[in-house]
């Protein structure tokens, strides 16, 4: 089976619940890119100019820069001036929703690194005019963002792009060409390190001024109104459930996307997660020190497998030390692979691989390389394919979709309570033995940032 093509049974497995047949596929020329020249230039607008966004900014110049977006002055002046020599025309919006008001036909791609809670209205809003969207990881704020990102993505026709960016480097596709070719026997279980550890407790920080500069009902914007105040802008944000997604939404679309695409998690169309243990936590913040447990059942040839998850190195468990010690290694950032036949570990953001002990590779016949690869990173393999009329590498349908819907189940498990098993029904999208945790599976909309 195309290793590529098998993911695309998210939508298929969704048509239910989001009122479509998944029948047409991005896997084909998108009709409204076919005509592109590979050397013309694209339309870009960005939508958040720092932090990982912000060499955005530079790839949008490198093309034909139409606009940039950010809800801090400081922070949008910067870009500007960074790029004025190759765009001295470039608009400047401190809201995207002007921003697409204003110039949505005058532009081809738009490449959004915000906040999580502004990935999906930000994307969506393109999405739904014909224009293709970058989002840095994760895809979405919650997993019915993610289906129904990639639900419009498929209707339309839209080129899309997650910035998970080991995911277009060749150590995870040599990974996976390994296990498919039987290099350590079927796998039985897994141990990732996410290596962050974002999260609290307690209730809201005291309120403040707004900083100078920074538009806060344009920061805010679906989530619902409150003060200013500290552990937000620019960067703590990832600590509050309304904002951020915790350290699973950070880093699991990183250090999990290996495991998910070589043990075809997405061919499961139910299993169960569990939050063994954790700290902390409020209905303002995420929990902390989170140990994770999802079982997979049997996906055809694949028996099942437990997929293990912790927040930070700390967690680490006995198996992951026992090999450290047994084979003189070192993990960080990291999953370890246990196979019927032996061992493997990737590294983090899938930056490298290798078999336990590292030696084995001489006794492993080198499999074929079957898998398409990346042109560039994220953004340059989104333009590649716009020009070219093919798939992106971590498109919305058969990539960044099913796999930050899967690991946004985590934060269900972390809601349930530590020792409470969700069982998870992909095709239903919901929770079927715990229904008042199906209430996290969306979010309510402030009027005016709505899908």
């Amino acid at each position: 089976m195309n290793q590529r093509l098998h993911r695309r049974s998210f939508l298929k497995r969704t048509a239910a619940t989001a009122g479509i047949a998944a029948g047409t596929s991005l896997i084909g020329v998108p009709s409204i890119l076919a005509q592109r020249s590979p050397n013309s230039q694209l339309a870009v607008a960005v939508i958040g100019c720092g932090g990982a966004g912000g060499g955005n900014p530079g790839s949008a110049a490198g093309e034909r820069a139409v606009a940039l977006v950010d809800c801090d002055e400081n922070t949008l002046g910067k870009a500007a001036e960074r790029i004025k020599d190759r765009a001295p025309n470039v608009r400047l919006y401190h809201d995207y929703r002007k921003m697409y008001d204003e110039c949505s036909r005058d532009l081809d791609v738009v490449l959004i690194a915000t906040p999580d809670h502004h990935h999906a209205p930000a994307a969506m809003r393109a999405i739904k005019q014909g224009i293709a969207a970058f989002v840095q990881k994760p895809m979405a704020h919650n997993i019915a963002e993610c289906y129904a990102l990639a639900k419009v993505a498929e209707e339309k026709k839209v080129a899309t792009q997650m910035g998970n960016q080991g995911h277009f480097g060749e150590a995870i596709r040599r990974a996976c060409e390994y296990i498919w070719a039987g290099a350590i026997g079927h796998v039985t279980e897994t141990h990732t390190i996410l290596g962050r550890n974002f999260g609290g407790s307690g209730g809201r920080p005291a309120s403040k001024p707004v900083p100078e500069g920074l538009h806060w009902d344009q920061w805010l914007g679906p989530a619902p109104f409150r003060d200013y105040h500290d552990g937000l802008h620019p960067f703590s944000w990832r600590s509050w459930r309304e904002f951020g997604t915790g350290t699973i939404g950070d880093m699991a679309c990183h250090n999990m996307d290996v495991l998910f695409w070589a043990l075809k998690i997405a061919d499961a169309p139910k299993f169960t997660v569990e939050c063994v243990s954790q700290s902390g936590g409020s209905d303002e913040m995420y929990p902390q020190d989170n140990v994770l447990r999802w079982e997979i059942p049997a996906r055809g040839e694949l028996p099942p497998v437990v997929v293990n998850v912790y927040d930070h190195g700390s967690l680490m468990p006995e198996i992951m030390r026992e090999v450290e010690k047994k084979h003189e290694t070192k993990f960080g950032e990291c999953t370890l692979f246990v196979g019927r036949d032996g061992l493997m570990q990737t590294r983090g953001t899938a930056g490298g691989w290798q078999l336990l002990p590292a030696d084995r590779v001489k006794d492993i016949p080198e499999p074929e390389k079957t898998l398409p690869r990346a042109h560039g990173g994220p953004v340059g393999d989104l333009f590649h394919s716009m020009k070219n009329g093919i798939t992106p590498c971590s498109d919305f349908v058969t990539s960044a979709g099913p796999l930050t819907s899967f690991v946004l189940t985590g934060l269900l498990a972390m809601f349930a309570g530590a020792g409470k098993k969700v069982e998870w029904d992909v095709k239903q999208m919901n929770c079927t033995n715990i229904p008042e945790i199906n209430q996290f599976v969306t979010r309510t909309y402030r009027s005016g940032w709505e899908l």
